[in-house]
């Protein structure tokens, strides 16, 4: 089994509604984003997936929340955009667009600042 991982940063704003202390005030953050996609075997080439186009689906996926405040971008105008959040969401967007390639969206990591990251895997993981 090989895990390919490719990672994407985006600048953005926002506040954690209800949260009791400094983050529910507006802030801002250069999210990492790492996406891990599994693979049972490489391609005649020995490549278990191209980092280039997993780093364009990415992209896709991810580019919406550059420069923006994520609380007045959707999901998280209805839900807090916290860490755990952006990577559940990131997992559940990327995960179609991979749908029928025969590879495996694995987990979404997201570091808001070099010290502080969380993981989200899908259940049963």
């Amino acid at each position: 089994m090989y895990e390919v991982a490719v990672e994407q940063e985006f600048d953005a704003a926002h506040y954690l509604r209800g949260y009791q202390g400094k983050c529910e005030n507006v802030h801002g953050h250069r999210f990492r984003v790492v996406a891990r996609v599994r693979a049972k075997e490489t391609d005649d080439i020995g490549m278990a997936y191209d980092f280039t186009r997993l780093r364009q689906q990415l992209g896709q996926v991810v580019g919406r929340f550059d420069h923006v405040c994520l609380n007045d971008t959707p999901p998280f105008d209805k839900i807090n955009p916290s860490s755990e959040n952006i990577a559940s969401t990131i997992f559940t967007e990327l995960q179609p667009i991979l749908t029928g390639t025969g590879f495996s969206l694995s987990n979404i990591q997201v570091w808001e600042s070099p010290h502080s990251s969380v993981t989200y895997f899908p259940e049963g993981e």
